[in-house]
């Protein structure tokens, strides 16, 4: 299946060559962008998780989870296994579904003590539409768990894969879409992410992480 998945991959992106905000690059891309393929499955038997797939077939980040349901903790991994940002649910039970998001590897002590060195690089907090004049829109994220102003905003549907990540001047830095090949449509659990230049590319995957946990 993952081999398939691969194959899909190259093929699907070079349907998306036609268009000129996409990238043929690998995460990182160029001065396009790159565009991802997701899947909702761990490669590693028994666990939870995600595989993501580069524009030229090859494994880009990994998420392997063994506990099912709402786990605490999620870490985004690349393809060596190599920890790049940890998402820790927040503990306060005030606040509306909110994770704090760390680069690397951290441990718990990391949202408990407010003198710890490490500190989250981004909040990223559920919104709830009753409250809001747009009901479009998903989440919010902030610069650290302080600040009051977002940096991004997310909106769209997360159910049927399509979502828009903008920043704060309204421009569109990140997308899911449906995964179609040659007039097949994967379903939910393939789909594709694509991310413009200037994005991390391994920041906009730890957005899908957190809708996914957000909204499935």
């Amino acid at each position: 299946m993952f081999f398939f998945f691969k194959s899909s991959s190259r093929s699907v992106h070079e349907e998306h060559q036609e268009q000129p905000e996409l990238s043929s690059e690998t995460p990182g891309g160029d001065h396009r962008g790159t565009s991802l393929t997701v899947w909702r499955k761990s490669l590693v038997i028994s666990c939870h998780g995600f595989t993501v797939i580069d524009s030229n077939g090859n494994l880009a980040y990994r998420v392997d989870n063994y506990v099912g349901g709402r786990p605490k903790e999620l870490i985004l991994m690349d393809a060596s296994g190599k920890s790049i940002l940890t998402m820790q649910r927040s503990k306060n039970l005030r606040l509306v579904d909110t994770w704090l998001v760390y680069g690397g590897e951290v441990g718990d002590y990391c949202t408990t003590s407010e003198e710890s060195s490490e500190k989250p690089i981004f909040c990223v907090k559920k919104c709830i539409n009753i409250l809001q004049s747009n009901p479009n829109v998903l989440a919010y994220v902030y610069r650290g768990s302080s600040d009051k102003r977002y940096a991004y905003m997310i909106e769209g549907s997360y159910s049927h894969r399509s979502c828009k990540v903008v920043d704060d001047t309204k421009k569109v830095v990140a997308e899911i879409r449906r995964k179609e090949a040659g007039g097949i449509s994967f379903g939910l659990d393939v789909f594709v992410l694509i991310v413009q230049a200037g994005l991390d590319p391994g920041f906009a995957m730890a957005l899908v992480l957190l809708l996914d946990q957000m909204f499935s």
